[in-house]
């Protein structure tokens, strides 16, 4: 991939260009600073063709990624499925309905694959020996894995009373787990300070502009498996809201450079309403975004009190026309169970953030019933097995005897009727 392509990073408020270096924050005004390409280069090199040529990977988009050559770790990450979901679509009352399953992605069964692709490739082209991070969980076990399969040494810091299996999914990639007494800002504030004084990559701090430009992926893969189109709506769970934007951006992007036509599209936000600062602001008709520095819900992957990209966010569903929801740990429960008894596709409870917060747009006719839907599902059911325990029942036991399955089968027939 020619370097020229990815030329500089960008302050996402005053446009002053930088380096291609560590940092991640402007120096005159404190912006985010965020990858910025050579477009009309890209679209002279790249067609669809030369896509459907390439390994089925999310680096069959590498043009749109922000390295300086061949990427070297998480080869085989992304080109997860697009699941048209027609028994779902027909719960949920609508037309035509898709499930981007990113509970099914390599090597930790979350999205956060995608971004750590990205962001462990450019730590390598910097020359960094220690990465690490902040996280709720997903964005940990991922670090944990890639950094062993690449050689380097890794920290994750977590809050100190995430789920077991979660810490679990970490730990065995002999990476060093530090709990933090404390929510995921005040984590993610101590890690400010670290990268800080170590130098080390902090995958969201230091190496952010990177690490966000992988969330990209899906919104390419969307498009490819779609047919090279955009669809009416995109629903997509939030918890920094930096997925939401690079959706968004991924959209932007192939229609610049003549992947896709260009057509309206919308995009909706979805929280817990136990965290909930971002559907908050845009439901108020507001891009204030209000800390809420205590979550209290069951879905920990999405419990960011002080979202760095909220007030992005909540700037592109208000440029695209779309709404934000959040759902109860009741409705998240629920929103479970719907995707897994319809769908097959067990997530984890921010897919259940997705499905319930959905469900309550449509029902409002904030999205159309008759207008192509996808739903983004961002990790595996597996991570957070213990949000469901004790709501989809238990097995029934019975002695090893026909006569006892006969009684079994006659109760269940009685019970129906």
């Amino acid at each position: 991939m020619p370097e020229t392509y990815f030329n500089h990073l960008k302050c996402r408020e005053c446009g002053r260009l930088y380096p291609k270096k560590a940092i991640h924050v402007c120096e005159f005004d404190f912006g985010p600073l965020e990858a910025d390409y050579d477009y009309a280069q890209i679209k002279a090199a790249v067609s669809r063709e030369k896509i459907l040529a390439r390994p089925k990977s999310m680096w069959r988009y590498r043009e749109f990624l922000p390295v300086d050559g061949e990427p070297t770790v998480g080869l085989q990450v992304g080109f997860t499925p697009l699941v048209k979901a027609g028994r779902l679509a027909k719960a949920l009352g609508v037309k035509e309905l898709y499930v981007k399953n990113d509970t099914v992605n390599y090597p930790t069964l979350s999205f956060k694959d995608r971004v750590v692709s990205v962001a462990l490739s450019r730590a390598r082209e910097l020359g960094f020996k220690i990465v690490a991070c902040a996280s709720t969980g997903n964005l940990a076990n991922s670090v944990a894995a890639n950094a062993a399969s690449a050689g380097l040494e890794s920290y994750v810091l977590i809050p100190a009373d995430l789920e077991q299996s979660k810490v679990l999914n970490s730990l065995v990639y002999g990476t060093k787990v530090v709990g933090i007494h404390g929510p995921y800002d005040q984590v993610n504030r101590l890690c400010s300070e670290i990268a800080g004084k170590y130098g080390w990559g902090f995958v969201n701090v230091n190496l952010r502009p990177y690490y966000a430009e992988g969330s990209k992926t899906m919104g390419f893969e969307i498009m490819e498996q779609l047919g090279w189109d955009i669809p009416a709506h995109t629903v997509v769970c939030m918890a920094s809201g930096s997925l939401l934007t690079k959706i968004c951006k991924a959209y932007q992007e192939f229609t610049k450079t003549g992947l896709v036509a260009d057509k309206p599209f919308t995009i909706h936000g979805a929280q817990a309403s136990g965290c909930n600062p971002i559907s908050l602001a845009r439901k108020s008709g507001s891009d204030l975004i209000k800390p809420q520095p205590k979550p209290n819900t069951i879905a920990k992957s999405l419990a960011i009190g002080t979202p760095a990209d909220g007030y992005y966010a909540v700037k592109v569903m208000e440029q695209t026309g779309g709404s934000a929801e959040d759902a109860s740990d009741e409705e998240i429960i629920e929103g479970i169970k719907l995707l897994a008894e319809n769908e097959g596709i067990f997530a984890e409870t921010a897919g259940g953030v997705t499905v319930a917060c959905a469900k309550k747009l449509i029902e409002t006719g904030k999205i159309p019933r008759d207008e192509r839907i996808v739903l983004c599902i961002t990790g595996h059911g597996l991570k957070t097995a213990e949000a469901v325990a004790g709501h989809i029942g238990a097995p029934r036991c019975i002695n090893p005897s026909l006569r006892e399955f006969d009684g079994l089968l006659a109760a269940e027939a009685s019970a129906a009727r």
